[in-house]
């Protein structure tokens, strides 16, 4: 095995094309053997295939939209690629402990290699279950466990954040905008710091609303209908920005501020303005903060099922090496480009310090 303190450019650079797939494209196909009640999929077929990656996404699953449906595409990208035979299983809102340690479980004791955990809420679970298959990879995206068979895939989501809220500040008309998260914790907090710093550098008299849907629980992940309430909120008090950091929750939010004329919505993750399933609402996506979860699940199966040089340790995705990224799909902020590159550019030399903390 080889350990990385962080990933190359060139690695990010490599999967890129990820990004242009969707979700709807996937090479799955759905049954229903979840024992924990969430979708069980694996490759169609499966004649000549080699068994492949098993992946854990978080609550929402593929179809949110957003943060599963990146790591999807990775996932999706590496087996039409390698030929590879892939299962993945979704976490259910409020399952235990014990529920995300069986899943993962049951795919490496099935024989997938890696097992990519999609979410926080596994950093337990993989701690536990990577110490009983030493001789299986994992894969965990947004945490860090400390451990010789584990990729901890971190993101630095606050400098995409920061950028969104450069381009909120430049394109409000009211000077009021607003952030939703889904779950008010240490991860979802980087996206706030980053948003709220970027309004505030950029135009200090700009007025930012914060609201979370939940304190804890993660099913503020799976919740559109609290999300669109939010917003609708939001809305009614003059906000005409809503940058919105809750996975499939943010549907919701997106769908309120497409119903406000001359509003603008900010989406995570993926670039939403390219997803079939908001196509509707498209033109009232101003941009999205990209998290590359898709390039970072790529690279981990393919550093096991073709280098066969598993990648473990701490890797960092970040603006420097376009980890993280804001979207330009649209055009929305082509007026305000110059501004938003003169920002990342100072985020890249140091010059801008981006808080992780609200």
């Amino acid at each position: 095995m080889r350990r990385v303190s962080k990933i190359a450019a060139a690695g990010v650079v490599s999967a890129a094309l990820a990004l242009t797939a969707t979700a709807c494209g996937s090479s799955t196909t759905s049954d229903s053997g979840s024992k924990d009640g969430g979708t069980t999929s694996s490759s169609a077929g499966g004649g000549g295939k080699t068994k492949g990656a098993g992946i854990a996404f978080d609550v929402g699953g593929r179809g949110d939209h957003s943060f599963n449906d990146s790591a999807a595409r990775g996932l999706d990208k590496a087996d039409s690629e390698l030929n590879l035979d892939s299962k993945d299983q979704t976490a259910a809102n409020g399952e235990t402990e014990s529920d995300r340690v069986q899943r993962l479980e049951s795919l490496a004791a099935a024989g997938y290699n890696p097992v990519v955990a999609v979410g926080y809420t596994y950093g337990t679970s993989v701690t536990t279950v990577a110490k009983k298959y030493p001789n299986t990879t994992f894969g965990l995206v947004d945490s860090v466990v400390d451990a010789p068979n584990v990729d901890s895939m971190v993101f630095a989501t606050e400098q995409s954040s920061y950028l969104a809220g450069v381009a909120a500040a430049l394109k409000t008309k009211t000077g009021k905008v607003g952030f939703i998260g889904g779950v008010q914790n240490t991860l979802i907090g980087t996206f706030d710091a980053g948003f709220a710093q970027g309004v505030k550098d950029t135009k200090p008299s700009v007025q930012l609303t914060r609201e979370y849907l939940y304190k804890t629980d993660p099913r503020g992940f799976n919740d559109a209908t609290s999300a669109a309430a939010k917003a609708q909120g939001m809305l009614d008090k003059g906000v005409d920005v809503i940058y919105t950091a809750a996975g499939l929750s943010g549907d919701g939010s997106i769908q309120k501020v497409a119903g406000k004329s001359g509003a603008w919505a900010i989406g995570v993750d993926s670039d939403q303005f390219q997803d079939p399933a908001l196509s509707k609402y498209k033109n009232s996506i101003l941009t999205s903060a990209i998290k590359n979860v898709d390039v970072a699940v790529y690279d981990l199966i393919v550093s096991v099922k073709k280098d066969n040089k598993p990648k473990v340790g701490t890797n960092t995705y970040n603006l420097a090496n376009n980890g993280v990224s804001l979207a330009t799909s649209g055009g929305f902020i082509t007026d305000v480009q110059s501004q938003i590159d003169a920002a990342k550019q100072k985020i890249v030399s140091g010059q801008i310090k981006v808080s992780s903390t609200p």
